[in-house]
Order: C-alpha cells, then structure tokens, then sequence
C-alpha cells in the first residue's frame, strides 16, 4: 500500500500543492531515498524522521523506503516536509488508520525528539487549503496565530509535537485544537504605542511638512543635509505618521514576511507598516531578492510601508538603478534558469544623502572635497531614479534656539490624523484600485484628477521650463500637488498647493 498525503511547495509567495507518497518494501538492506526534485534539506529529513518517529514511541517501515514528492518539476526546498514524511511512515505501518490525511494539508519541521518546529509560509499554505478546497491544516503551534485569519473557512490544528499530530488525524482529540487559536478581528487596528513620536524632533519643520506630504499620497522622498541634522530620525518616525494597514494590505505583506521566515514565533499578521533600513553593504539579492533559490529582498519586505536608504549614494550605483522599474511597476520579478518568481514591491522609497563625501558641507566645518569628488559623490544617483522620487527637501543644521528649546513639535498621532484624513480622500477617489493613493495615479487620472487653472498651467509651464524637468517629473508635481490640495481639504488644486509641490523638485541636482 503506498501511504498518500499533501503538503505544499513555496514558489515566489505563493504555494503549491505537493502530492507525498512514501511506498515501502520488505528487503534485505535498509534504505530510504526521497525523490521529487529535493534540495539538500529535504533529502537530510529522513534522518531526522525516524529518530523523531521512534522517539515518539511509533513504528518506522523498514525494508526499500521511497518517498515521493510531486509534482518532480516542482524544486522542494526546507525542512517543512518532515511532518507530512513521518505521517506518512507511520500510516504506512499500520499505526495510524485515518480518512482524514486526503483532506488536509500537512506542514512542519521535526526535530529529533519529536517537537514540531515552525515553518516558512504558513500563509501562503492556508490561502492555497481554502482554494482548493482542502478541510484544513496541520500546522506547527509556533504558526497558529500567522494562520488564525482562515479560522471561520478551514479547520487550523496546530501541533506541538508528532504524538499531537497523530493524535489529531486519528481522531482521539479532534475538535480540542480549535480553541488555542488566538482570536482574530480583520478590523482591528494595532494599538500598541510606539516609543518614536513626531515630537522628539526639534527644528526641521519643513522636512517634517515634506514627510506629512509623502505619508499622506504615498510618495517617495529624498532627504539631503549635512550629518546630524535628523534625516534618518525623521525616517524613522514616518511609520508613525502612516494608517493602519488594511486588512488586504496586511495580509499581502505578512504572506511576504511569512515565506521570508521572518515573522516571530506567535506572530499573526502585521498590522503597522513595515519599515526596512538595509545597510549600504547589502548584496543585490539582499535589497532586491533573489539568489540561487530565490526569497524576498528588502523592497519585497517593505512592501505596503517603507524602504529607508540611509546614506544612498554609498549604496553601488547598480543596485541604486535596479529599484527603477519596481518603483514604477510596483513589483519587482526574479529570473532563474529554473524559472522566474514575483515579489511585490509597492513601496514609499526613502531616501537620505549628505551634501559631499566628507559630510561637512553645509556645516560650519571646512569641506575640503573637491567640485570634482562631489559631482562624483551626487553622480551616484541616476538622475532616471531622482525622477522617480516626488519630494526633493533640504535638511539644513538645527540651529542651536531650536535644538535646546523648550518647545515642543506635533505629537505623530495629530500628524496621522491629518494624513489619515487625506488617505480617506483617495480612497474614495480610486474606490477600485487595489492601492489607492495619489502616487500610484495613471497617466488618465492625473487628467481627470489634477485639473489647473490657467494661472496653474502657467505657473507649472514655468516651472518645467526654467528647471528642465523631464515629463515624469512633471507629473510627479501634479501628484504631489494633489496630495497638498487633499490635505488641505481643497477639491481643486490652488496655484499655492502646485507652488509648493514644484519647490521640492528645486533640488532635483544635489550638487548645487
């Protein structure tokens, strides 16, 4: 009898349906051997299997053990097919007698004594259950809050260990595993107070207006000013300014922290947006994804918040110039010889530069660069990608008045209000697009929803004239125009508001 049950295989961010049979036959000489296109990882499971499988006080097969594992074109990778591997050994000799293993999918990691350990992309898992129709899955109990969204669809039975796991699909504790799941409200907000607040920042109050600007329309920023003047605290302090994400929003970006294993131990689904400042040191496959078996980057695991490059031009110029396209695109693809995986990567790009190598321009110290070596050092933002960041802004030393003061800024939570209040606008406006905010309007809704008056077309003809500014940039001032108007409450955008907008493209050249 060859003992049949499912898994899944993690491709991009989404999930397969893995078919696991395991055929065993009486022989002389021991053997086990997994086919199906297995990495390294799942080829060493059978030896942790069995020590699991014993330690547990279960039966293995012996004899000529073949595990297979389709569909063959499909590459599995991990540990997650140990669980379904020791299942399958124990139903095949005779231990564990049970209908319900065609009906469920099977995930996990074992370790030697029989704990289950958790797993990569539990949501993607549950997703994939529902669609096909599967009645649930067996999860490791480390994931069971990840996967508590499906709860009122599919039965979710988290396991501890094996003896839990067989105890489950044989029925004796059926229905007792449901009430560990933790309660799950897609409504809900995250209420938990962040120790970062918009009021711990002294001065810099038109680096905080450009931030409330670009948190409210979802655009990207550039920050320049000489070091300690407070652009990577005021990054910092964005995610504070931003909404809640939406129970769509949050579920897309946990599925990508999920398949990256980068959710914690417990951890349901994100409800902040995230907020990722890789270093300049990061490999392509570290910012971007990829690698020889492809995972999410960092764009893929800001997706729905914000990827922060502090210090940009010490990042090398081609990693610089391969945020371009999923910047437009909002998604960013992987190509392998094996084949090609999409990440999404609908990001708010953030980035912060000094004004020269040294850093001491614009400060009260000697600069002693060259004009040569500051050309060099700005050259290194493309001006292809300064066309794809909306607000330029200027972060000039905080004077001393303003940094010993006793005056205080607004609190991040007044701030978010206001940005709050400007999202609920677009949403209304783009009602039927899955990421409505001003930044990500189309060539067509920029006509119909950034209509100027005549003394507006002037103002930006002027503009776009005397600046040189290339038609993307010009749009991205309508953009950024729109978002000033809908924070301001106004229909229709003022010659002030589109004013405003064309000043933060004055300093589209870092070196002046």
């Amino acid at each position: 009898m060859v003992a049949k049950l499912y898994s899944v295989a993690i491709t991009g961010i989404d999930a397969e349906i893995i078919e696991v049979e395991l055929d065993a036959k009486p022989a002389g000489t021991l053997s086990y051997k997994i086919i199906g296109l297995p990495d390294s990882g799942v080829r060493e499971a059978m030896e942790r299997v069995q020590s699991a499988i014993r330690n547990c006080g279960y039966d293995y097969p012996r004899g000529r053990v073949v595990a297979n594992l389709a569909p063959a074109e499909i590459r599995k990778e991990g540990a997650l097919y140990d669980l379904p591997l020791a299942l399958a050994m124990i139903l095949q000799t005779g231990n564990l007698q049970s209908d319900l293993l065609d009906r469920y999918l099977v995930l996990g990691e074992l370790s030697l004594s029989g704990e289950v350990r958790p797993a990569r992309g539990v949501i993607a898992a549950a997703i994939i259950a529902e669609q096909r129709g599967f009645a649930g899955l067996i999860i490791p109990a480390a994931n069971a809050a990840e996967a508590a969204f499906m709860r009122d669809k599919i039965t979710i039975a988290p396991v501890e260990n094996l003896t839990a796991a067989v105890g489950f699909i044989s029925g004796a504790v059926a229905g007792a595993v449901a009430p560990t799941l933790p309660d799950f409200d897609p409504t809900a907000a995250d209420t938990a107070e962040s120790p970062l607040c918009f009021s711990d920042v002294r001065g810099q109050e038109a680096v905080k207006r450009a931030l409330e600007i670009a948190a409210a329309g979802g655009h990207n920023i550039l920050m320049m000013g000489p070091p300690g003047s407070g652009k990577t605290m005021c990054a910092q302090r964005l995610p504070t300014i931003l909404p809640d994400l939406t129970y769509v929003e949050a579920l897309e970006a946990t599925k990508i922290h999920s398949v990256a294993g980068e959710l914690r131990p417990g951890q349901g689904l994100l409800r902040r947006r995230p907020f990722r400042s890789p270093h300049h040191s990061a490999s392509a496959a570290g910012l971007i994804g990829g690698g020889a078996t492809p995972r999410p980057g960092e764009i893929s695991l800001a997706h729905n918040g914000v990827l922060f490059l502090d210090e940009a031009p010490e990042f090398p110029r081609p990693l610089l110039e391969t945020l371009r396209q999923p910047l437009e695109d909002g998604e960013i693809t992987i190509s392998r010889a094996a084949g090609s995986s999409r990440y999404p990567a609908n990001i708010m790009l953030v980035l912060s530069m000094n004004l020269c190598p040294c850093g001491k321009r614009g400060t009260r110290q000697i600069c002693r660069c060259s004009p040569f070596e500051i050309e060099r050092y700005a050259g290194k933002l493309s001006a292809p990608l300064l066309d794809r960041v909306d607000i330029h802004i200027d972060a000039p030393v905080v004077k001393y008045e303003e940094l010993r003061g006793r005056r205080s800024g607004e609190k991040s939570a007044v701030i978010r209000g206001r940005v709050t209040a400007a999202r609920a606008v677009q949403q209304a406006r783009f009602s039927q697009k899955a990421t409505p905010i001003n930044a990500r309007m189309t060539a067509a809704e920029i006509e119909k929803f950034c209509p100027l008056t005549a003394e507006g077309e002037a103002l930006l003809k002027n503009a776009i004239n005397r600046l040189g500014l290339s038609a993307r940039a010009g749009t991205r001032v309508l953009k950024v125009a729109r978002t000033i108007a809908d924070l301001a409450g106004a229909a229709v955008i003022a010659p002030t508001h589109l004013a405003e907008a064309i000043q933060y493209r004055v300093l589209d050249k870092p070196s002046e």
